[in-house]
Formats: structure tokens, sequence, C-alpha cells
């Protein structure tokens, strides 16, 4: 396993790190809380979860495995403004984590998706999360804050030029990587620890392998793998973060970055010749727009709207629904009960059209 410095904070972290947001639900506790254990073994040392994380059993799992760990390790959690907008609400929360976790510090405590600037503001703001996370800080409770953000490059570099934060974890891959590099590039300059999420496009990549050929390195690589190396390949990110469901997912994550090299401008630019635009709009699957009021399966119709943007034919998105999700669409479908009330696009980490998409799919039943 490959290690590297965390910032300034002093701490050197693997460079795959585990993202607990992927347990499966069929598995025990202690079945996910092996997982945890094995990948330990392995040399990661950074696990990411967060409170709501698998229907709020993520720390659970966690606290399991940390009883009895095979090394060392360091812990991420979060706190999100939506749940907890004052600094009281993050004390609160910061205090059923460690209870949870069974540890007795947090040692990075993100301020949880950030998706504008607006909401920044807030979370610094006099009373907001920011200064219960610093009282915390100055008690031995957490040791690090830190925030996971899904804005643009823009908005990031301005996050990290103010400096409230240690470390920063981004949402970057091989098919968005041009729209937020301003952003890595930031935070590297300025000496912050970069932990990137949805390597694999929230599972979008490893579940169109013939569309993302052109990401592998050699012939024999799959392109999970070959995702994950790119990532990894730059000398801007501190982690890899991936969501980890299987000891087979473990394990042949943990390969992927065996024989690292750094990543050449020459390569970059190769990536990029293969990119469009919409790649950016990809949905990642982060399942946040579940509960919509209408009881409409959203997740779902972004799944299939992904395969729009890939440029499948309409007769695609017919086929995904009916056959993959056992949604045929006619007008009997629950996308039919959207209101246009846009609560989906509220908690939308990437700021999608959600109802644009939706009425989209809607056209095409004709």
């Amino acid at each position: 396993m490959l290690y590297r410095e965390y910032g300034k904070t002093g701490k050197r972290v693997s460079v795959v790190g585990f993202g607990g947001m992927r347990f499966l639900k069929e598995h025990s506790i202690d079945e996910c809380a092996n997982i945890v254990r094995r990948a330990s073994e392995l040399g990661i040392n950074y696990f990411d979860t967060a409170p709501t994380y698998c229907d709020g059993t993520s720390e659970k799992i966690f606290g399991q495995a940390f009883k009895d760990m095979p090394r060392p390790f360091y812990v991420s959690t979060k706190s999100m403004l939506r749940m907890d907008s004052t600094a009281d609400d993050v004390r609160r929360r910061i205090e059923e984590s460690l209870k949870r976790l069974g540890v007795d510090k947090i040692n990075f405590f993100h301020m949880w998706s950030i998706l504008n600037l607006e909401q920044y503001r807030r979370v610094i703001s006099a009373g907001g999360p920011y200064e219960g996370a610093v009282k915390a800080k100055e008690e031995g409770l957490i040791e690090h804050i830190v925030c996971s953000t899904h804005c643009d490059g823009n908005e990031i570099e301005i996050m990290v030029n103010e400096g409230y934060f240690e470390g920063f974890t981004l949402g970057y891959n091989i098919i968005n990587f041009p729209f937020r590099e301003q952003g890595l590039k930031a935070a590297y300059k300025k000496g912050c620890g970069v932990v990137t999420m949805n390597p694999l496009g929230g599972g979008v990549i490893p579940k169109n392998p013939e569309y993302f050929e052109f990401i592998k390195e050699k012939e024999d690589q799959s392109v999970a793998e070959a995702a994950i190396r790119f990532n990894a390949a730059h000398k801007e990110v501190t982690v890899v973060l991936t969501g980890i469901s299987t000891i087979d997912e473990l394990e042949e994550n943990v390969a992927a970055v065996k024989g690292l090299e750094e990543i050449s401008d020459e390569r970059l630019a190769q990536i990029k010749k293969n990119l469009h635009g919409g790649l950016d709009t990809l949905c990642t699957g982060c399942n946040y727009c579940t509960d919509c009021p209408q009881g409409i399966a959203v997740p779902k119709y972004m799944d299939v709207y992904n395969y729009m943007i890939l440029g499948r034919p309409d007769e695609a998105i017919h086929n995904r629904l009916k056959f993959h999700w056992n949604m045929p669409l006619n007008k009997q479908s629950d996308i039919y009960q959207c209101t246009g009330c846009r609560h989906c696009e509220e908690v939308c980490t990437q700021r999608l059209p959600i109802v644009e998409r939706l009425d989209y799919i809607k056209s095409l039943d004709a």
C-alpha cells in the first residue's frame, strides 16, 4: 500500500481509502465489519463514514470493526448543514458519532456536502456548524476540521484560499476532472489534504465498460482499475475513496494502485480528447433524492437518464426502465406524479436539473 501525507496534519494515510456508503443490506453488521478489518490487513488506514450512510448503520459497522482492528487507523465522519445547522447541533452529532464508532476522537471531521458558496457562508457563520466543530476540536473530540464539497473548481478555490479547512473531499474522476481540477490544484498548492470521492462515477464507469474503454492503459485492465489508478496517479490526490461492498471489490481496489506512476500531461491531454461536457452531469447515484414527497423513484430515473448522456438511443432508456428496474414507462408510472416541487434538486449534490430530466423521460412515452 502507498501512503501520502495528509496536508500539514502530520498524518500519513493510505492512497486507497475505504468509503462506508456501499455496505450491502443483506450482509450483517459483523459480516460488514469483517470487510473493514480485511481492509486494515491490506494496509488501508483511512476509513470514511457518515451518520446516515446505509440507513444509519455505517457508523455502527465501523464501530464493530474498530473493536478489533489489525492495524492503527484514522476515521472520518461528517455533519451536514441541512441536518445540523447550529454549533450545538454539531456538538450533539459529534457525541453521537463517537458513541457509535466507539472511539475517543474523530480524526477528520467533515462539514459535509457543501453544494455552493451560500451554504459555505452559512457553515462558517457565527453560531454555525464550523463554530461547533472548532469547540469540539479544542476539547479534543476531533482532530482536523475538513469539508466535503460538490462545488465547481472556482468555488473550491475560494474556500481553499479562505483557509478554514485542513482538507477537502472532492468529487473527482476520469470523466469529470477537467471541470474540477482547478479546485484540486488549489487545495494541493495551499498544503491541504485532498480526498477524491466517486472515482468510479458512482458506478457509471464499470457499468458501461464499452463506452469507457478509452480510459484503459492496457488491454487486460478493467475500466474500474483504470479509473482508480487515474485518480491515485495525481500527485495532488492524497486518498482515493472507494465505496466497498465485498472482499473481492476491496482486493481489486487495493491491487489497482500497485506499481503506480505519476500521471503525465500527455496522458491527461489524451483522455480529455475523449470527453464531452455532458459527462460532468452524469448522476453518480448518491441516492440523496430518494425522499420524494410524491414517492417517485427519482434515483432510478436518473440512472436511466445517464443512458441518454452516454449517447444511447431512446429505446435503451425504455429497456432500462422496463427490464432492469421493472418500471415500464406508461401513464400509470409514478413519474407522472411529479409536481415540480424541486425537493430533489435541493438535496442533489451535483445540482442536476432533475425535474427537467424527468420531463424528458416522460416525453418518451409517446
